[in-house]
């Protein structure tokens, strides 16, 4: 199945409406399951109510199922509202079970309680038993459906075991290996169970170096596990080792784009990224706490300024550079603060040493505040002919610059530290801090050096 670009997509579109609409119900299911589920979706999400009731009839809830899994989870919720709840449940019970999880996370108490008990015996259980996790972390990312063979199989009996249990698995690239107790003691990959000699025991050819996770592991963690490891999945296991659920390499890159999407918000000032559904009020009260926050730094700020005001008085065209300075220290220190923050994330200064870090970015702040402070220094020197403001002007950029990118860089160290996400160090927040800092650096050197400039 080829991927669809958004004319293919239309022109496939009105062919199966055609259906629809003269209810050939076999061309329409000919010319929808020939779709790949991801294009099945996009398809669906555009289409009205009516016509989508119409085709929860046309379609078994396992197709349905395949459908639901490629839908944004945020977005979901009208869909099984929209649908018999008895199909619902259907359609809840041939998911894979963590996107199941997943997506009765996002739907009411009440209508999750609903499902669960309309659900069959034996798929309400395995949904049971991932909802209770805490959100975010591993168990609530794994699944259940995974092959597992005992140690003293041969490889003849593993093969058997396999074929029976590969359909309702949602990877069989590895099999896990567990003793008498369910304890994980090894890994056997697909590959080396094919070319294995059918009477050989697992015991003898699996790995017994499994790297795994706790069930509590963050996903976040997961997600670099899995990205240092280049694995396809994860096992999961309990403070006794017995093995849990896996987690499946398309379960992380989903963990890697709401992460990564949590920090963007986070770094932009905004609790949470603005859904394309929220109106104007929902957007604003989301944005407004931070926005209050930064409105009375800002005030400091004004203060801060009133409280020069005698030195403004005796040399008012100071005031022309107080944008120039506030700005190139708020940017300085927002490029600091993506770096720090994305070396938190990725592990990269655990690796290189905190200290190391600092040196680095103390460094980068001074060729870049001698760079920029010397070239400022020229220009204001030929502008207005005052070679004391032109190095008062530029002090102050090679000084801003480097407590700015320090700054930047220490901030979400420190939140880090005191286990608070340091992505709340948000690009705004460290801007304004950085305007304070550079206001009192020059007008501080303005002030002692007032003599040199009048």
């Amino acid at each position: 199945m080829e991927h669809l670009d958004d004319q293919e997509r239309q022109e496939v579109w009105a062919n199966i409406q055609d259906a629809l609409l003269n209810d050939h119900i076999d061309q329409f299911r000919a010319e929808f399951l020939e779709l790949h589920p991801y294009d099945q979706a996009r398809i669906f999400e555009d289409l009205e109510g009516d016509i989508r009731m119409q085709i929860y009839t046309y379609l078994s809830p396992e197709e349905v199922a395949d459908v639901m899994e490629h839908i944004d989870y945020d977005e979901i919720e009208p869909f099984f509202t929209e649908m018999a709840p008895t199909f619902a449940a259907q359609v809840f019970a041939e998911m894979s079970t963590d996107d199941a999880v997943d997506i009765l996370n996002e739907l009411e108490k009440d209508k999750v309680a609903s499902f669960l008990t309309i659900m069959d015996d034996e798929a309400a259980d395995e949904i049971k038993d991932l909802l209770h996790y805490e959100e975010k972390t591993a168990g609530s990312i794994m699944t259940t459906e995974f092959v597992v063979v005992k140690a003293g199989m041969t490889i003849k009996e593993a093969m058997v075991h396999l074929r029976t249990e590969a359909p309702d698995a949602e990877t069989i690239y590895y099999t896990y290996v567990i003793d008498e107790d369910k304890r994980l003691v090894g890994v056997i990959s697909l590959r080396d169970l094919i070319i294995s000699e059918e009477g050989w025991l697992i015991s003898d050819v699996m790995n017994e170096r499994v790297v795994s996770v706790s069930v509590g592991e963050d996903q976040e963690e997961v997600a670099r596990m899995v990205r240092d490891y280049d694995f396809l999945a994860l096992p999961v296991l309990d403070f006794q080792d017995h093995l849990l659920g896996i987690i499946t390499v398309d379960d992380i890159m989903d963990v890697m784009e709401e992460e990564a999407s949590d920090d963007y918000s986070k770094l932009a000032a905004i609790s949470d990224v603005d859904s394309p559904d929220d109106n104007a009020f929902a957007s604003a009260k989301k944005r407004l706490p931070w926005l209050v926050i930064l409105l009375f730094l800002g005030s400091l700020t004004a203060s801060l300024i009133g409280r020069f005001e005698e030195t403004l008085d005796k040399v008012a065209i100071l005031a022309i550079f107080i944008p120039l300075i506030a700005g190139m220290g708020g940017n300085t220190g927002t490029q600091a603060l993506a770096v720090a923050v994305r070396g938190i994330a990725t592990g990269e200064i655990e690796k290189q040493g905190k200290w190391k870090m600092m040196m680095r970015e103390a460094g980068t702040g001074l060729i870049t505040g001698v760079s920029c402070g010397f070239l400022i220094m020229l220009i204001v020197y030929i502008w207005q002919g005052n070679f004391f403001l032109g190095l008062l002007v530029g002090l102050s950029i090679l000084l801003t610059l480097i407590v700015a990118t320090l700054a930047g860089s220490l901030v979400p160290l420190i939140m880090h530290r005191l286990n608070i996400d340091p992505a709340v160090a948000s690009g705004p927040f460290i801007t304004t801090v950085n305007d304070l800092i550079s206001i009192l650096i020059y007008f501080g050197m303005a002030t002692a050096f007032m003599n040199l400039l009048i």
